[in-house]
This record gives C-alpha cells, sequence and structure tokens, in this order.
C-alpha cells in the first residue's frame, strides 16, 4: 500500500464530535472567498467602481481557470507529501496569512487604479490569482482530509454536512454583515491533526512530484465511471449555483426593490434555516433513502422550487414591491432552494470520499487529494459560465453603475428575470440526469471496506 500506515481513525455519529466541529470550521475559508466572487466581486467592480461587466466577469473567468488548473497540481502534491504533520495540515497552516492580505489588495485598490480602467482590470486579475492560488493551497488538502478521517458510510456525510454548514453560516452571513455595514482570517485546523494517518517515512525519501506524476494522477480519476458520472452532476449544479448567485442578489435590488437590509436577511437568514433543517433531516433522510437517491430527491426540490416565484413576477401575480407579503415569499423559495442545494452538495462530496476508497482497491493506493482536486477543478471551470453570463447579461439589458433600484427599465428587468430562469432550469435538468444514472450502493459500499480491512490487515 505504498507504505501508508493503515491506523485509521474512524469518527462515527456519537464520537469525536470536536474533531468534527474542527474540520467543519476550514470550510469557511472557501466560503468567504465564495462570498467574495459570487456576491460581492462583480457588483462592487462594476456597481461601485465602473468597470464593464463583460471586461468584470471575463477576468472573473481567467482567474477561475487557474483556480481550477492550480486544484489538481495542489492536490497531488498534497497526497505524495511526507512531513511530521501529516499529507495534509502544512499546506492549510502555510496559506492562510497570504490568503488575508488578498482579501485586503482586492478589495481596497487605490484611487490611481480606479482612475484606470485598464489598470483597474489588471489590479482585479493580479489579486484575483493571489487569493484564489492560495485558497487552494488550503481547500484541496482539506477536503481531502475527510477521506482520511472517516471510512463509515453515514459518518462521511456527517463530516461533509460540519463542512458545509461552516461553508454556508460564513457564506450567507458574511454577505449580509457586509450589506448592513458597509452599504448605507482564516480557519485553524490544528483539532484535527491528532487524528490523521500519517505515512509511513521508513525507507522513504519525499521529493517534490514531477508534472507527468499530475498528469498520472489526472488520467486515474477519470478512469472510474461512477467519478466521471459524478463530474458531470457536478458540472451542470455549478453552472447553475454560479448563475443563481450572480444574478439573485441582482434580482432582489433591482427586480423586487429591497433595501440592503432586506437583501442581508436574505442572503442570511434561509441558510441558516437550511442548515438547521438539513442537519436534523439528515440522519433520517439518510436512513430511509441511499445516498444516489438523496442526490434525485434535492434536484427535484430545486426544480419544482424555480417554477414559481420568478414566473409568477413576470406573470404579475406576486404582490406588488413593497407589500409586507413579498419577503416572506422570496424568503420561502430561498429557503428551499438552500435546503436541497445543501443536501446535494453534502452526499456528493461523501459520495466522491466512497469512490477514493474503491480506487484503493483497484490502484492499490490512496489519491483522496486527487479525486477531489480534480473534482474541484471540473466545478470551477464549469462554475466561471456564472460571472461570466452573469456580465454579459448585464451588458446585454442595459444596466449600468448608475441605474437605481426602482429606475430600471422594464424590459432589462424582464429580461433580468428570464435570464437567470431560463439558466436555472436548463442546469437542474442536465443535473437530473447524470443523477438517475449514479449507481453506488450502500451495500457495495460496505462491501469495499470488507475488502480494505482484509488488505490492510494482511499488509
Amino acid at each position: 500500500m505504498n507504505g501508508r500506515d493503515n491506523k485509521v481513525t474512524d469518527i462515527h455519529s456519537n464520537t469525536h464530535t470536536s474533531t468534527k466541529i474542527f474540520y467543519g470550521i476550514g470550510g469557511g475559508v472557501y466560503a468567504i472567498k465564495e462570498a467574495a466572487y459570487a456576491i460581492f466581486i462583480l457588483l462592487f467592480y462594476t456597481q461601485v467602481l465602473g468597470l464593464s461587466g463583460t471586461v468584470t466577469g471575463a477576468i472573473m473567468a481567467i482567474s477561475l481557470i487557474w483556480d481550477g488548473i492550480s486544484d489538481p497540481l495542489i492536490g497531488s502534491w498534497s497526497d505524495r507529501l511526507r512531513s511530521r504533520y501529516g499529507r495534509r495540515h502544512p499546506f492549510m497552516v502555510y496559506s492562510t496569512l497570504p490568503i488575508a492580505i488578498g482579501f485586503i489588495g482586492l478589495f481596497a485598490p487605490p484611487d490611481s487604479v480606479v482612475d484606470s480602467s485598464t489598470l483597474l482590470a489588471c489590479w482585479l486579475l493580479f489579486w484575483s490569482l493571489w487569493v484564489r492560488t492560495f485558497i487552494t493551497g488550503f481547500t484541496i488538502p482539506h477536503l481531502a482530509l475527510s477521506a482520511e478521517l472517516t471510512s463509515d458510510y453515514h459518518g462521511r456525510s456527517q463530516l461533509m454536512a460540519m463542512r458545509l454548514g461552516s461553508m454556508f453560516l460564513v457564506g450567507l452571513l458574511l454577505p449580509a454583515l457586509a450589506l448592513t455595514m458597509i452599504f448605507d482570517a482564516t480557519g485553524d485546523l490544528m483539532g484535527t491533526r491528532h487524528h490523521t494517518s500519517l505515512p509511513d517515512l521508513t525507507g522513504e525519501r519525499y521529493t517534490l512530484p514531477l508534472l507527468r506524476d499530475f498528469f498520472d494522477d489526472i488520467r486515474q480519476t477519470f478512469r472510474n465511471r461512477m467519478f466521471r458520472t459524478m463530474l458531470g452532476f457536478e458540472v451542470a449544479s455549478a453552472i447553475g449555483w454560479g448563475c443563481y448567485t450572480t444574478l439573485n442578489i441582482l434580482v432582489a435590488t433591482y427586480v423586487f426593490e429591497f433595501s440592503s437590509d432586506e437583501v442581508a436577511v436574505i442572503l442570511a437568514v434561509p441558510g441558516l434555516l437550511a442548515i438547521v433543517l438539513a442537519g436534523a433531516m439528515l440522519k433520517p433522510l439518510s436512513e430511509r433513502w441511499q445516498k444516489p437517491q438523496l442526490l434525485r430527491l434535492s434536484v427535484w426540490g430545486m426544480l419544482f422550487n424555480s417554477l414559481w416565484l420568478l414566473p409568477l413576477k413576470l406573470a404579475d401575480m406576486l404582490p406588488a414591491n413593497g407589500s409586507p407579503l413579498l419577503l416572506p415569499l422570496v424568503l420561502l423559495s430561498s429557503t428551499v432552494f438552500m435546503f436541497f442545494f445543501f443536501l446535494r452538495a453534502i452526499n456528493a462530496m461523501s459520495l466522491v470520499a466512497d469512490i477514493t476508497d474503491q480506487h484503493e482497491i483497484e490502484a492499490g493506493e490512496r489519491k483522496e487529494g486527487g479525486f477531489f482536486a480534480v473534482m474541484t477543478f471540473v466545478v470551477k471551470i464549469a462554475s466561471l459560465v456564472g460571472p461570466l453570463y452573469g456580465g454579459i447579461v448585464l451588458d446585454v439589458i442595459g444596466m449600468t453603475n448608475k441605474d437605481l433600484p426602482g429606475e430600471v427599465a422594464e424590459p432589462a428587468l424582464t429580461g433580468l428575470m428570464w435570464a437567470s430562469l431560463s439558466m436555472g432550469i436548463l442546469t437542474l435538468v442536465i443535473a437530473l440526469r447524470y443523477a438517475y444514472t449514479f449507481k453506488f450502493s450502500k451495500e457495495q459500499m460496505e462491501a469495499i471496506q470488507v475488502t480494505l480491512h482484509a488488505q490492510r490487515t494482511a499488509n
């Protein structure tokens, strides 16, 4: 087994709660970046600083391409790292300070830069590349760590629920706080270190992986049929999520004409409710249905939820803007969407961890970093459609940084709603198609664990 230590610490539903909490906190690092790029970058650089929507979207897409390229590099490197602190923690620890510096640069361009569109575009590109590189250095090893912490079928879902719960809390509360305070850092995983399976260093000398090693790791992941199916599912989901988050704040601000405080409530409350609901319902749902079935349930839930709010607004059948009934309806729609999206994400990432065990049987080595890196690489490349699509939509419908809520032409508002609605439905239908082709039962997973246990015991 390539010298891998066979002593794996397992987390079950009723033990090691502190470890799950420490692990979950790390999800907030990724969420800070997602909140910045999904909600504020397009709004800040176009509506506040005056940069073209198409240019801003293109720069965000370019930085996201690099973000995706760096994922398998970091993932493969962390799979091969040999250190007294394990394979994952050194990357996470040394990424924290550069991440903080990057966000300061991203949101604090000097006046001399703001005065020039060319300089402002270059400034956005530089700091976007900086932030995304060091975020990758933290999040890919953090994701890979989940497959090392537990091999339990339900335990992995619980671990992912903690991580995604932290992500959603930070990703929703941070924008809400920013909206209320501005418009008028990082997680520590040392609490998981003593649970990490350390490689056996006896007789081994660590060397940096070569470029061919990275490409070989990528090829290995794509040989797995179930992983390819999961990639297709996640690509469709990523495109839909990117478009939803990019356009959602614009719809809330310009279509429904909510105040910044109301938008903050829309960003924060549905996520909080969804986290509580998903946490309470994850165990009974998991006992009734297996992970592939829960994937399909979550997509159906999001699809049906998308078919009432904006269609009723387009048909002029919702309460008028300013009505006390409008905000609760929007909150209801957002809460239902977030619950099913949260449920989808938990089970998708848990299934990727299961697939890494299947790969260990087939290839004789563990590549958690490689699998999670390829997954995030493909998802990030797909999610660049969101900001690029949003920037183009703004230019096509004719919205500028001079437009204020209540003053935007009706055709522009209609175009914004149709742009959000059509892309959301299309991506959900595609995701549903992949969800129905994914087959990986609990019984298969348990058989894999029995085989792995026998192999590790023999070694």
